[in-house]
């Protein structure tokens, strides 16, 4: 390596002197004319060039994005830090454990593995909606989340002992993201005097919600992360810029999700995937930084990789309002307006553009079952209607329409039918990070309340802020009594309900459902709604913004009119939403009033206190983890055992069966669930055999440090369809070589145990959703040797190649269907380490059952040469054991 060839300037800042990078002054007015988020990439690039890990011809390329991007090359970028939640964060600290083991077993010092840059883990995905409708429902939901999960938080705690820059955010915290935008995100770093822009990247999709505060910043796999995490940049390919223009100012009773799934729906059409995305205009100032976050959140949905907003005032101004001093506020400032990345009209290039006007968004909600797929509020009920007895689609259910079904509830008659709302939930960083839309729905609930206006009893109603400061302005507002009245009390400080930890449904409701083939909804402030992602029984799922889901709930169904139906009656006199619906000014007032830089500062005080569950659990000090091989939570991973420095034979991929065919949109979720585990599935049987009451299973989700389960759970959703079954709703598939019809995972273990290869084919949009490494290391797990789909979502196709499971694409518009491929064939690539080179044409060879044989061929998804480089090793993670252990 060699010493940085680009020189510092100098920036004086309260009487104290920094060094800084000056685009400007480096390389002439051509950087102002860079979009923002490129300028920031390009500092880093020029911060990092070492002439090794990063390189002049990275700062090349990027200082010359405009015809650059345009040819897909690749550039490194390094993050400043690194952020994770639990879910994901867990199985990454199992692979830093070990591959300290590994390290011990080689003969190296186990203490070589360490993180390089700051890491933060939030515990946020663990807690479940067991209790609701209590005023004790978030204590009694946070002990069960820790009598549940105490192994787990058991071995977190022990990494951040035994690992160097980790720091853990305890359970009962809030959500990663939330945390991160008001809290841990430092916008500006100074290090040893030298000052430079925060940059972040995470193991949650959602990442992105830090690009509202104008940090560079999106989500990758947990593989990835713990490279970035060791010191490894990240290879990325250039990617173009989309603009996007907001004009006008949003409407009076326009929230900031109406905004976020009008922006998805045209993002989406847009095509973005792989891109960022800018936002500029004139618009954009009437937007509260917590409306940016909102948008910001919700990238992964519409497909880019970040949706950014620059530094301005109104950033700022938040930064204060969330408590951050203002010597900090100054030295941000002053910093990125003297570097060039603070916000002001200039003449911008963008790859494309495209404008919506604020003041044309009409209320909305999305689904029923992605989040894309926005529906004005006026069209939602005859949208629904139409939906029911249409093929199977992602609008359609094919249901037979019904009458009202009767069903006992706490000693009550009530009937339930298709639209009948049974989950209601407030939850979800994306808007409970938004003191607007929250504070709308305590306004809801206080006006519906004074109306005289109650929700059916057996609708599981759940508030779930992503902060403790919610609860803080609610109580400040006189709000937390009329959202308890309604029966929306706060159930804890987590995900919950948004990652499908709903909790159970009254046995009574869900019986009522499965017998009488029901299409219920639950509507949630979330940003995700795929198939059996919030609950295995609510087949319809719409996003809507927290006042929305308050008025669903009042109303119990989703198929209603609000314009021209009533939401209740009371005495005889209709109740319409209009009636209880705030204004924009009244909840900018009532914000203004309430919610206080203060709050934001007491409450992140006492979070770094931690909590008394979590100060007293007692964890070793060992640095090398002792496993424990009767664990069903936290078990030693097979990645790096019987590792050697040498490289590994790549064998081409012969004669392999196809395990199972997927249509589009197949999305991680489907690919690896993090919901509840089956009595009867293979993971479930697992569990069952050593002893674990059904009751104890928990989710896959907080089992992702049990290679054991997780490679059980793999394809495990319920919804998924198979292909080779002719679309059948389960997690099955046939056996080739027998024709025999079993879990996926069995028939995986089969072809393992015969030492038979398989592929997966898939469609478009394949591993669209979290970005879920065990989606990548679960097909790994289970012999995969390649997936040949039509498109992939950004994230899941890196996580393939790191684990060194060959991404495919169809090319010519070729298709499964088009080619005629059924699944019952075997099918040859030929690629070896000797052939192997970035976005080559794979030739595939297909030998049918009567032994007649074609060919077709495929583009390989291994974009840059680190990517080749780290299918070579055998995946990401034995690279960089073996870069650190040489």
């Amino acid at each position: 390596m060699q010493n940085n060839p680009y020189p510092t300037s100098e920036l004086k800042i309260q009487e104290q002197t920094f060094k800084y990078y000056n685009l400007v002054e480096l390389f002439g007015e051509k950087v102002t004319r860079l979009p923002y988020s490129i300028r920031i990439l390009l500092e880093q690039a020029v911060r990092n060039c070492d002439g090794f890990n990063v390189q002049k011809e990275d700062v090349e390329r990027i200082l010359n994005w405009e015809e650059t991007s345009k040819l897909d090359k690749e550039v490194a970028f390094k993050p400043a830090r690194v952020i994770l939640q639990d879910f994901t964060g867990v199985p990454l600290v199992v692979d830093l454990a070990a591959m300290r083991s590994q390290a011990q077993v080689m003969g190296k010092d186990p203490q070589l593995i360490n993180p390089l840059c700051p890491v933060d883990l939030v515990i946020d995905h663990s807690v479940q909606v067991d209790f609701h409708g209590n005023k004790d429902a978030r204590e009694q939901n946070e002990q069960t989340e820790f009598e549940r999960n105490l192994e787990r938080f058991r071995f977190l705690k022990w990494g951040s002992s035994a690992f160097k820059n980790f720091e853990i955010v305890p359970p009962g915290s809030g959500i990663v993201h939330q945390v991160n935008l008001e809290y841990l995100a430092r916008v500006v770093f100074e290090k040893d005097n030298l000052l430079y822009p925060d940059s972040v990247v995470g193991t949650d999709s959602h990442t992105t919600m830090i690009n509202g505060l104008g940090v560079l910043g999106w989500g990758v796999g947990g593989i990835e992360a713990e490279a970035n995490m060791l010191g490894e940049c990240t290879s990325m390919v250039l990617p173009q810029v989309v603009g996007f223009k907001l004009t006008g100012q949003l409407s009076a009773h326009i929230s900031a999700t109406d905004l976020v799934l009008t922006c998805t729906e045209m993002l989406r059409k847009k095509k973005v995937v792989g891109k960022f995305v800018e936002f500029y205009g004139p618009g954009v100032s009437t937007l509260s930084l917590a409306d940016r976050a909102t948008v910001s959140n919700m990238a992964p949905e519409y497909g880019a990789t970040m949706g950014f907003f620059p530094v301005d005032n109104k950033t700022i101004d938040y930064l204060k309002q969330t408590g951050r001093s203002e010597e900090k506020c100054n030295l941000i400032t002053q910093y990125l307006k003297a570097a060039h990345l603070f916000y002001e009209e200039s003449q911008t290039t963008f790859s494309d553009t495209l404008e919506l006007d604020l003041s044309t968004i009409q209320p909305c909600v999305a689904g029923p079952k992605r989040p894309q797929d926005r529906v004005t509020l006026n069209q939602l009920k005859q949208e629904f209607s139409q939906g029911l007895t249409a093929p199977v689609s992602f609008k359609g259910f094919n249901v037979k329409a019904t009458q009202d079904v009767e069903f006992q509830y706490q000693g009550q008659k009530y009937s339930l039918n298709h639209g009948s709302v049974v989950i209601a939930a407030i939850t979800s960083c994306t808007n409970t990070s938004n003191p607007g839309v929250m504070l709308a729905a305590g306004l809801v609930a206080k006006k519906a309340v004074q109306a005289g206006l109650a929700i059916r009893p057996y609708i599981k109603t759940s508030l779930s802020p992503g902060s403790q400061c919610v609860t803080q302005y609610y109580k400040a507002a006189g709000l937390d009594v009329f959202l308890d009245q309604l029966g929306f009390h706060n159930t804890g400080y987590g995900c919950m309900t948004c990652i499908g930890n709903s909790g159970p449904i009254d046995q009574a409701v869900s019986e009522t459902v499965s017998n009488n083939d029901l299409v219920v909804a639950a509507v949630l402030s979330g940003n995700r709604n795929f198939e059996g992602r919030v609950h295995p029984i609510t087949r319809a799922n719409y996003l809507a913004s927290p006042p929305l889901v308050v008025a669903f709930a009042l109303a119990g169904r989703v198929d209603i009119d609000f314009e021209n139906e009533p939401i209740g009656v009371v005495n005889g006199q209709n109740v319409f939403l209009k009636d209880i619906w705030p204004t924009r000014d009244e909840i900018k007032q009532l914000e203004d009033q309430v919610v206080q830089p203060q709050m934001f500062i007491q409450t992140y005080q006492q979070i770094k206190q931690g909590t008394k569950n979590w100060n007293e659990l007692q964890v070793p000090k060992d640095q090398l983890y002792q496993w424990d091989e009767l664990s069903t939570y936290i078990h030693h991973p097979p990645y790096f055992q019987g590792l050697s420095l040498e490289l590994p034979v790549i064998n081409p991929v012969t004669n392999a069966y196809c395990l199972a065919v997927f249509g589009d949109s197949i999305t991680t979720d489907h690919i690896s669930p993090a919901g509840n585990i089956s009595a009867n599935s293979p993971a479930g049987r697992y569990l069952k055999e050593r002893g674990v009451a059904q009751k104890d299973f928990n989710t896959y989700g907080a089992r992702r440090g049990n290679d054991e389960i997780m490679v059980r759970g793999t394809f495990a959703n319920v919804r998924i369809k198979n292909k080779m079954l002719q679309g059948k709703e389960c997690p099955n598939t046939i056996y080739v070589p027998t024709n025999e019809v079993m879990a996926i995972y069995d028939a995986a273990e089969k072809y393992l145990q015969s030492n038979q290869q398989t592929i997966v084919i898939g469609g478009a949009e394949y591993g669209s959703g979290s970005s879920r490494d065990w989606a990548a290391k679960g097909p790994y797990l289970q012999g995969v040797k390649a997936v040949i789909a039509i498109s992939y979502e950004r994230i899941h196709r890196s996580n393939l190649a790191g684990m060194g499971v060959l991404p495919l694409e169809f090319t010519n518009g070729q298709t499964a269907e088009s080619l005629g491929l059924t699944g019952h064939e075997l099918f040859t690539l030929n690629v070896n380490k000797d052939n192997i080179k970035v976005n080559q044409i794979v030739e595939v060879v297909v030998k049918r059952s009567d032994d007649t044989t074609f060919n077709f061929n495929t583009l390989l998804r291994l974009d840059t040469d680190v990517e080749i480089e780290y299918y070579k090793h055998g995946g990401i993670l034995q690279y960089v054991l073996r870069k650190i252990l040489k």
